[in-house]
């Protein structure tokens, strides 16, 4: 079965949405990388401790990665019922992801709830995740 007819033409925004993701993933990780450079922070070492400032950096990017997997698979769950939708709220969550790490860039941990707002792009996708859960049992 040819895939291209069993999707919407409208999953093409959550492949986009995914890609926007990678973008996202690979700067927060080349961040980390610089960072390692300035404050002199060897592999394998996780955290330095010297620099609050380069922990916050990746933290950042440790953050972003444990929550990852379960965004993609909601994420994806929502896009094959609704994907315009899921296309929206996965860029609102991969958006708020770079606000996030420059919040938490500056040094304050506390800036980093400039990202707060992607919990409507997190959520939204698990909520959508939930009601096409209900609709395949039929209770919608």
């Amino acid at each position: 079965m040819d895939i291209l007819q069993v999707l919407p033409s409208s999953f093409g925004y959550v492949i986009f949405t995914y890609l926007y993701s990678w973008i996202m993933l690979c700067y927060l990780g080349i961040k980390v990388g610089a960072a390692r450079k300035k404050y002199d922070v060897k592999y394998p070492t996780m955290y330095s401790d010297k620099d609050q400032v380069f922990n916050c950096i990746q933290r950042a990017h440790q953050n972003t990665l444990e929550v990852y997997p379960q965004w993609l698979v909601f994420q994806t769950i929502a896009a094959l019922a609704y994907p315009l939708t899921a296309s929206v709220l996965g860029a609102i969550w991969v958006t708020s992801r770079f606000s996030y790490a420059w919040g938490y860039y500056t040094g304050d941990p506390a800036k980093r709830m400039q990202g707060a707002y992607g919990y409507i792009g997190y959520l939204g996708v698990i909520i959508v995740s939930i009601y096409v859960a209900l609709q395949l049992l039929g209770v919608f």
